[in-house]
């Protein structure tokens, strides 16, 4: 690869900073969500030592083999609501606000898995996220340009798993995960020698796309029978880069020329955890896991390449987001055999710095507040429902704007967000 040899080129990969926001900018601890599955959302996102559905493929697939005999078919939907504000105070022009018009995003899954003797086996395929920020055209983020900013990414995961229980207290499983990612950028450069569009209209895949593979192992022991622990370890993703075409408009001139854009090693970190669940009586069950999430290793630098006819150029852009610990406590009451109320927390400190804050990357919240119902509806019919509340967060950046005489001012992002979780399981 080159290096930068042109204005337009070497500024575009600040970029990057706009990029990285991306995978944040869709979740709730760093790049990950609070929860999968309704049942572990209502409870916090705690989810490795008990029985928690088909959700299992994504929280530890050990417990998929807990189930009975038989087959589950399971449909789910989550619906990430986020409010995301950028604002500045601006010397002359004085205070400015921007608001995501991005506060609504579905995300589906779908799985089948059945238990037969000492193996229980599947697939599922979930899309893990699917969120952005869209500023539009017409905020203070465009600087009077007409230009849209806007930032999305989307995760997604076809599961193969398959558990066996060495005995009747110990359970261990590994999983292959086919992945795929895909991310949309419209940001104005820093400097204001243009604008970078790689973006489409689809509601389910970015116009740079790219695929790999991953895999998960687990364990279930049972310490008693009121006393549960469990183990997991998910791989670091190895996803080709993501590639696609867009445009680059360069100022003051207006000109728009063809780009291709190449997104290099993004991946989705390695994550570890351990968790246990205490039925502490016949119809009150407490749950709690404490996860491990590598950023340091994933999200060290992002890495954006331009190709406007001439070559490739490359550039690195530091993100040095930390290693985070996440602690997830729920606790589950039987009003009755079939009908189960459930509420959590999920609590984990923020890994992006400051310095690396930026408006189309609220990775700002921190504490979530969850609730949730379970029915046995009878006939092989369970339904579980929760919400996940998190309240708003606010962070400066003390040089989010660059100006044109090589300075830098302060700009703020602020971040709340609810989910609701729905999840509905036919066994057979």
């Amino acid at each position: 690869m080159t290096t930068f040899t042109t204005t337009p080129v070497r500024t575009a990969l600040l970029l990057a900073l706009g990029a990285t926001l991306l995978p944040a900018a869709h979740a709730t601890n760093g790049m990950n969500l609070d929860a999968y599955g309704a049942k572990a959302g209502a409870m916090g996102g705690a989810s490795f030592a008990f029985e928690n559905g088909n959700s299992a493929l994504m929280n530890n697939p050990a417990t998929l083999g807990l189930r009975k005999e038989g087959s589950s078919l399971g449909i789910g939907m989550t619906l990430l609501q986020p409010n995301v504000n950028t604002s500045m105070n601006h010397p002359l022009a004085g205070p400015m606000n921007a608001k995501s018009g991005g506060d609504a995003y579905w995300m589906p899954s779908v799985s089948l898995i059945r238990k037969t003797g000492k193996l229980t086996y599947g697939v599922g395929m979930l899309a893990q996220g699917g969120m952005g920020t869209e500023y539009g055209s017409s905020s203070f983020l465009s600087n009077n340009t007409g230009l849209p900013m806007r930032s999305e990414v989307g995760f997604g995961r076809l599961m193969m798993p398959l558990a066996y229980n060495v005995n009747d207290d110990f359970t261990v499983a590994g999983q292959v995960d086919y992945v795929w990612a895909s991310m949309d950028v419209q940001m104005l450069m820093p400097d204001g020698s243009g604008h970078v569009n790689f973006s489409n209209n689809s509601d389910f895949s970015g116009q740079t796309k790219g695929n790999g593979w991953a895999f998960k192992l687990g364990g279930h022991y049972k310490v008693s029978d009121t006393l549960a622990l469990g183990a997991t370890f998910h791989s670091k993703t190895d996803i080709g880069d993501l590639t696609g075409s867009g445009s680059f408009t360069a100022f003051p001139s207006g000109a728009v020329m063809p780009t291709n854009f190449k997104v290099v090693d993004f991946q989705w970190p390695q994550t570890y955890g351990v968790g246990m669940a205490w039925q502490a009586t016949s119809t009150f069950m407490v749950a709690a896991d404490v996860k491990r999430l590598k950023w340091s290793d994933s999200m060290k630098t992002f890495r954006l390449a331009m190709n406007m006819g001439a070559g490739w150029a490359e550039g690195a852009m530091p993100q040095n987001w930390k290693d985070q610990t996440v602690v997830m406590l729920g606790v589950q009451y039987m009003l009755n055999p079939n009908v189960a109320l459930r509420a959590g927390v999920n609590h984990a400190e923020n890994p992006v710095p400051d310095q690396t804050l930026n408006p189309l990357f609220p990775a700002t919240v921190r504490t979530h507040y969850t609730m949730g119902v379970g029915w046995n509806a009878g006939g092989g019919h369970t339904w579980a429902a929760s919400v996940a509340i998190a309240p708003k967060v606010t962070r400066t950046n003390p040089a989010m704007f660059p100006t044109p005489t090589g300075g830098a001012l302060p700009g703020t992002v602020s971040h709340s967000q609810t989910t609701l979780r729905v999840n509905y399981n036919y066994n057979f």
